[in-house]
């Protein structure tokens, strides 16, 4: 079928299904407040006349066989983890004895090869002994629905506590499984999503965080009120001791760093992405614990706590990030001792090891690798194999043992072991092949200007010698927010774009940490809409170098890029052709009633407060669509499980573009039943999304998923 059949047969279902259930008369103000409850008996209706009118589209795209057949292959190589290593056997005190590193370590690290849908946790005896699977979750759901969240070997190696959570739920249940057996104790303990956790030295039991049972806060306050816990192994988790939390804002994020001996537990608590604060608590005294980093608009990250020092990450008056060290005995802030000034490049991560430090940084929106000693002294340089994004970075911090991930855009995960001393060195430890022809691609990077004058990195990849004539496709996409970095990593999601003649393109916007927290500062609250300037200064350089052509421009974006791409089009409709709208926030003046999001008010601000109120609606997406107006080709995806971001945002969405726009392109809405946010999602699901937002933007830029040229 072709494009215009496509759209046609669109247009006639969205006829049927754009009223289907609409319970009463609309608000005069949001005449689709009635789907934002996605369990009413009319919404459930319209969202299946909705997935079937979406099916229906896009199954009769020619090639989609093909293309699921080429991203089986390009994701055959799996993923590829870090390992964490503990030296087996230590117990209590055994951190110290172990220095010299001569006992056996054991080696943990995660890995998922060719179709498994899941991650499995390897562990290995000896640095390069032979791998064995320790924790299989595909084993236990067959449609691969199951996913491991998040794992903590215990300070012996003998025990691994890890959580796992049903259908993109991320709602984990801890479990603890002996390494030596295979088999799980008798613990279990609900609630535990993303958790943090440290075991204590004899491997008796556990600090962690949790959230509260239904009924043990007020009604709809379930997803907050995040608190640390102290549990024994064999324990009833119910009568667990709660150590922080009680009486603190329902927001906070705490998460737990223990010392080697056992005293000293670190309670860093996130507030929001741009404050945290420090706790201390000394597990030998009975006291509370004892705040050492408080009231300040700055963020400060535990490194490692040691016996004798607390290594803390921080922007107090450094944005760029600097390091400092702390006397758990004597924390006071004029005792604190500098070791790491802030620098010209963002720290972007830093890892402990036996004698010193790791520092990642971002150089030009590029990984850089610096050691130094645990004094700060002595930096070395480690060579990276050309220009990429740290994937990991893990360490030992009773043994000088360092190692890091690396990609770049055409090249998979490898993980290299670093060989620290005067001259550092990187060999490799495992690596995923890369399963196309990288020497056929080519990537540049150009700046920007933004409305404002501000410059801004835009990564370009293509086919090498490809024109520049203003006939090609190509797609942009973003996120510019919460201090996450949008770097130019492996993504073979765009292979076959590429391979067919597009264009992609990365666009670095302000909300991002890529050039420190001013950056990411000049992209939040009242300053949001210079994130969208940014992302429509990128897609009119693209024109403007004949690129692409707006005829053939699209545009892509998840979650708070969701949002970047909802309002890009609502913004300047004439300026695409194609939109793809994954889990996104879209109705700003009531983002804050649903699901987590009253934990993302310090990043967007509140509805409730009139000040936020006016930025917000400015830009709001739904909001901001008009009647009339010819609105791009829109496919929005969302899913039902999503504990983070509720799909009402999408549903609304969809109706009103359906109802407003005169432009007689397509705007299809997927509800998935059994996925979430995207995290742990199943590679099937991962493939079958692939193939239909791909199909969806075949269609609409005029490529042929059948041929190799547009």
């Amino acid at each position: 079928m072709n494009r215009i059949l496509v759209a046609a047969a669109a247009l006639l279902l969205w006829s049927a299904v754009s009223s289907a259930g609409n319970p009463g008369h609309p608000q005069s103000d949001d005449p689709y407040r009635w789907l934002e409850d996605g369990d009413a008996p009319a919404v459930v209706r319209w969202t299946k006349a909705q997935n079937a009118a979406t099916r229906k589209v896009l199954d009769a795209v020619p090639g989609r066989a093909a293309l699921a057949e080429q991203f089986g292959r390009l994701f055959a190589i799996g993923s590829l983890g870090a390992p964490v290593s503990r030296a087996h056997g230590a117990g209590h005190g055994g951190a110290a004895k172990q220095k010299s590193g001569a006992k056996a370590r054991r080696y943990f690290y995660t890995r998922r090869d060719g179709a498994q849908n899941q991650a499995v946790l390897y562990v290995r005896e000896g640095l390069h002994g032979a791998d064995r699977a320790l924790v299989d979750v595909n084993q236990e759901r067959a449609d691969g629905t199951r996913a491991l969240d998040w794992w903590f070997p215990s300070e012996d190696g003998a025990r691994v506590a890890y959580g796992t959570s049903d259908d993109g739920s991320e709602e984990s249940v801890l479990r603890v499984r002996d390494v030596e057996t295979g088999r799980d104790l008798e613990d279990r303990i609900p609630r535990t999503r993303a958790c943090s956790l440290a075991w204590m030295p004899d491997g008796s039991g556990f600090y962690y965080t949790r959230y509260p049972q239904p009924g043990e806060v007020p009604r709809g306050e379930e997803a907050y009120h995040r608190a640390v816990f102290a549990h024994r192994l064999g324990d009833d988790p119910a009568r667990d001791r709660k150590l922080f939390g009680e009486g603190r804002d329902r927001t906070d994020w705490p998460g737990v760093d223990l010392s080697p001996d056992g005293r000293w537990l670190a309670i860093g608590v996130s507030q929001g992405w741009t404050k945290s604060e420090i706790h201390l608590l000394d597990t030998h005294g009975d006291g509370p614990p004892r705040p050492i980093a408080t009231g300040e608009d700055a963020r400060f990250e535990v490194i490692q706590t040691l016996d004798d020092r607390l290594f803390v990450l921080t922007t107090s008056g450094a944005p760029r990030g600097r390091i400092v060290a702390v006397d758990p005995a004597h924390p006071a802030r004029a005792d604190w001792r500098e070791l790491v000034p802030e620098g010209d490049d963002v720290i972007d991560s830093v890892a402990y090891f036996h004698g010193g430090l790791a520092v990642s940084s971002l150089h030009d929106a590029a990984a850089r690798l610096r050691l130094v000693d645990d004094a700060g002294r002595h930096a070395r340089e480690v060579p990276l194999p050309g220009l990429g994004v740290m994937t990991a970075l893990t360490a030992a911090r009773d043994v000088p043992e360092l190692f890091y991930g690396l990609s770049r855009f055409l090249a998979p995960t490898a993980v290299f072991e670093v060989h620290p001393g005067a001259a550092p060195k990187s060999t490799v430890w495992r690596a995923l092949a890369a399963p196309i022809d990288t020497a056929a691609f080519e990537v540049e990077r150009a700046m920007v200007t933004s409305r404002d004058g501000t410059k801004l990195p835009l990564f370009v990849a293509h086919k090498k010698g490809l024109p520049r004539d203003g006939t090609r496709p190509a797609l942009l996409t973003g996120y510019g927010g919460f201090d996450v970095n949008m770097l130019p990593a492996w993504t073979p999601s765009v292979i076959p774009f590429l391979e067919r003649g597009g264009t992609y393109a990365l666009a670095v916007l302000r909300g991002g940490g890529e050039y420190g927290e001013s950056w990411h500062r000049a992209g939040m609250l009242g300053n949001k809409q210079n994130v969208f300037d940014d992302f429509l200064a990128a897609a009119s350089w693209l024109v403007a170098e004949k690129v692409t052509s707006p005829a053939r421009l699209a545009i892509s974006g998840g979650s708070n890029g969701g949002l970047l791409v909802g309002a890009a089009l609502t913004q300047r409709p004439d300026l695409f052709r194609a939109v793809v709208c994954n889990v996104p926030l879209l109705d700003m003046l009531r983002y804050h009633l649903f699901r987590l999001a009253q934990l993302w008010i310090p990043e967007y601000g509140s509805p409730d407060d009139p000040v936020a109120a006016r930025w917000l609606r400015a830009y709001s997406p739904y909001q901001q669509v008009r009647d009339g107006v010819k609105y791009p080709a829109v496919y929005l995806h969302t899913a039902a499980s999503d504990t983070r971001v509720d799909p009402m945002h999408a549903r609304k969405m969809a109706a009103r573009l359906q109802a407003a726009t005169a432009s007689g392109l397509p705007v299809l809405l997927s509800v998935e039943s059994q996925a979430g946010h995207g995290q742990g999602k199943p590679l099937a699901k991962v493939i079958a999304e692939l193939v239909d937002q791909w199909s969806f933007l075949f269609t609409e830029l005029g490529v042929s998923p059948e041929r190799n040229t547009p």
